[in-house]
């Protein structure tokens, strides 16, 4: 597999493709919305590793908000309505999220996005996610919107096949990557995260990624 990468300041949006770009620092203004929505999140449904239909366990660990979230066990991957650890309904998506999901997608070109799954990862020094297509969605007429906070990871963005070559492009603290369109289906993942401790969120990265699942 060919790996390109990308480098660019890190104040200069960058088109990924015909539907696809990272809107830099987009999130910066939300920042102290954000910290604390996700605070409450995860005092109700914290942060747990599942495990994969394969056995294995992720390096990420995991929760969500909205009236659906996603989830993985040894039965597949699919999104429920309730935290399978609490038996209980998924937090309520915080006010904030959805306005800054809205308001990506609205810059990115898709109008009149109302996500209703917001799944959140906490990245670690060495966490990692592999190349994947984002499937277990309803449709995929709806962007994905991906926020990144904390340490910088470099994302991955390949092809339609899984051997397509590869883009990495440094995530900072505050970008925002929406997709969709003929880019919905396109591989992406992220490479294993390294140990450069963020100001306000220190040695970890928080990323939620918001869907239009039902």
């Amino acid at each position: 597999m060919r790996t390109l990468e990308l480098f660019e300041t890190p104040a200069q949006n960058l088109r990924l493709g015909p539907s696809a770009i990272v809107l830099r620092e987009f999130a910066l203004p939300y920042m102290s919305e954000l910290m604390t929505a996700i605070e409450a999140i995860t005092a109700v449904s914290p942060f747990r590793y599942m495990v994969t239909p394969g056995g294995f366990t992720m390096s990420v660990a995991l929760t969500n908000c909205g009236s659906l979230g996603w989830t993985t066990d040894r039965r597949g991957y699919r999104y429920i309505s309730h935290d399978p650890d609490t038996g209980k309904p998924w937090p309520v998506m915080p006010e904030v999220f959805t306005r800054l999901a809205s308001d990506a997608a609205t810059n990115a070109g898709y109008d009149n996005f109302e996500p209703d799954a917001c799944l959140v990862n906490r990245y670690l020094p060495g966490s990692r996610l592999s190349l994947h297509q984002d499937k277990n969605e309803r449709d995929y007429e709806h962007p994905i919107v991906s926020v990144s906070l904390g340490m910088r990871a470099k994302f991955q963005f390949g092809g339609h096949a899984r051997t397509d070559p590869t883009v990495k492009v440094p995530l900072h603290h505050g970008d925002v990557v929406v997709w969709g369109g003929t880019d919905r289906l396109r591989y992406h993942g992220v490479m294993p995260l390294q140990d450069d401790p963020h100001p306000l969120l220190g040695s970890q990265r928080i990323n939620f990624t918001f869907r239009k699942a039902g």
